[in-house]
């Protein structure tokens, strides 16, 4: 599985911002995909998650202001990012797994990953 990001920008506090997450090669629709960031200096943190069936998850820190959502037939996993702040500054990416339970804890060490977007939000 291939994975490739797009979507990021720089954005004033409170803007919005999709992210797109293209999918390549063996990708399974029942599995799980999710998104997690990093920031300089800082660990990996999980963002959302979305299951086969739909159930989507989120990390604490960006509930009521992320949407997870995907399309099976472009392959293509979103996620919609409103009300930013300059903490959600970062770099994003999308993984894949089927082994692993589908939570944002879990997402950072899922077994497929794409290069990451870079999302730059100021004051």
């Amino acid at each position: 599985v291939q994975l490739a990001e797009s979507g990021g920008g720089s954005v004033q506090a409170g803007g919005t911002l999709t992210l797109s997450c293209v999918a390549s090669g063996f990708y399974y629709s029942s599995y799980c995909m999710g998104w997690f960031r990093r920031a300089p200096g800082l660990r990996r943190e999980g963002v959302a998650t979305i299951d086969g069936q739909g159930q989507v998850f989120y990390g604490d820190s960006v509930k009521d202001r992320f949407t997870i959502s995907k399309d099976d037939a472009k392959r293509t996993l979103y996620l919609r990012l409103i009300n930013l702040r300059p903490e959600d500054t970062g770099s994003y990416y999308c993984a894949h797994d089927w082994a692993r339970p589908c939570r944002p804890n879990f997402v950072a060490d899922f077994q497929y990953r794409g290069q990451g977007t870079q999302v730059t939000v100021s004051s």
